[in-house]
């Protein structure tokens, strides 16, 4: 088998090292590095995230023993003085750009649809990253808390976080929310804190469909009463116009008020579509199923390393968000390399001890069932 078969060398095969280099010497900051390349980081980095390495020294040390494993990938171990000072000094932005480049690969992946819709369907939503105010004063929010926010409009046919922002953590979700691009004819599900009637208006205006919770004070007329299937939940089905002066002012567009009561905890809930041609109980379901952006921050906070930081710099921060991120779309390729119903949580674990494993991650992943013909012998020694 070739020596540079392994795990970690299969795990980022979609990272072209030629687009790699073309970007770090965009994303280039002062002298010419000469102890270590932003290649070296981005392994060293990677390396962290998938074998759970908590500091800088556990980096080094973990290079050092995969040395002659890390010459066949092209990069070396680097000191830790050394990935702090990369980390802290050059620009973060490679590490963003390299998750535009992977996001492009993963969106040609086969997808999985859970609706009968073709439309594409989009969570957004935001999380909070936790700091401590002594170690990261600019990340200061109040005078007790620090923090960054992590914005995501996640696909849910590819499981992936199509449109990304980090911003600081008190800025509002809305404003990030905004300034996603989504493709006309998508279908976004977010929560009440993204009220914005002009932005309401927005997306009407460019095709964009979104699904939402109407807030209890909301103020509205009723136009029209539209009827609906019985026995599935909806308790109603209208066409409403915001009219409160701001919703007017802001240029409210026409929408629909659908009621859903939950068959199992028989709590009421009253969505806004400015969709009229999927049912009320498809409305209700597509709402439903924005949890799956929460099971992502949920992933992500439990399986990479972006709570515990190896810098402290802000550039640090985003430097390992951002590798974290890319991280997270290289085990979206291995997955297709598992079995089927593998989650991200399941790969990390079998990859954590095996990176260097001269194996391929299909090998790894989804190994061949064991020889039927000597299972009966086996049985004899147990």
């Amino acid at each position: 088998m070739s020596h540079s078969n392994t795990a970690f060398h299969d795990l980022l095969k979609p990272v072209s090292r030629h687009e790699f280099d073309a970007l770090a010497r965009e994303h280039h900051q002062g002298q010419k590095l000469r102890c270590a390349s932003r290649w070296d980081q981005f392994l060293g980095m990677a390396l962290s995230q998938v074998a759970g390495r908590q500091s800088l020294r556990d980096i080094e040390a973990n290079l050092q023993a995969q040395q002659g494993k890390l010459y066949h990938l092209g990069g070396k171990p680097i000191a830790r003085s050394t990935l702090a000072r990369v980390n802290e000094k050059q620009p973060y932005q490679l590490y963003e750009a390299l998750f535009g480049k992977l996001l492009k690969r993963c969106q040609s992946l086969p997808g999985q649809r859970r609706f009968r819709f073709k439309n594409p369907l989009y969570s957004l939503d935001a999380s909070l990253i936790d700091l401590s105010i002594n170690l990261f004063p600019w990340a200061r929010n109040n005078a007790t808390k620090a923090s960054v926010k992590l914005h995501v409009g996640l696909n849910h046919e590819r499981m992936i976080p199509e449109f990304v922002s980090i911003s600081d953590g008190k800025q509002s979700e809305l404003i990030a929310g905004r300034g996603f691009d989504f493709p006309k004819g998508s279908i976004i599900a977010f929560d009440k804190g993204y009220v914005d009637y002009g932005w309401y208006k927005s997306l009407t205006d460019k095709g964009v469909f979104f699904v939402t919770r109407l807030r209890p004070n909301s103020i509205y007329k009723v136009l029209e009463r539209r009827e609906f299937i019985k026995g599935q939940g909806v308790t109603s089905d209208q066409v409403i116009q915001l009219n409160s002066a701001h919703a007017l002012k802001r240029g409210a567009p026409r929408l629909r008020r659908v009621g859903f009561r939950c068959p199992v905890t028989g709590r009421h809930y009253v969505f806004l579509t400015n969709n009229f041609k999927l049912s009320a109980r498809t409305i209700a379901d597509i709402y439903k199923d924005r949890w799956q952006v929460e099971l992502f921050f949920k992933a992500i906070k439990q399986n990479l390393k972006i709570k515990a930081f190896v810098g402290t710099s802000r550039n640090a921060i985003l430097t390992q968000l951002w590798i974290a991120l890319c991280t997270y779309l290289l085990l979206s390729f291995a997955r297709h390399s598992a079995r089927a119903g593998w989650t991200v949580q399941r790969i990390m674990r079998v990859l954590q001890g095996n990176l260097f494993e001269k194996k391929t991650l299909k090998e790894l992943l989804n190994p061949d069932p064991p020889d039927k013909k000597i299972e009966p012998q086996m049985r004899l020694y147990l």
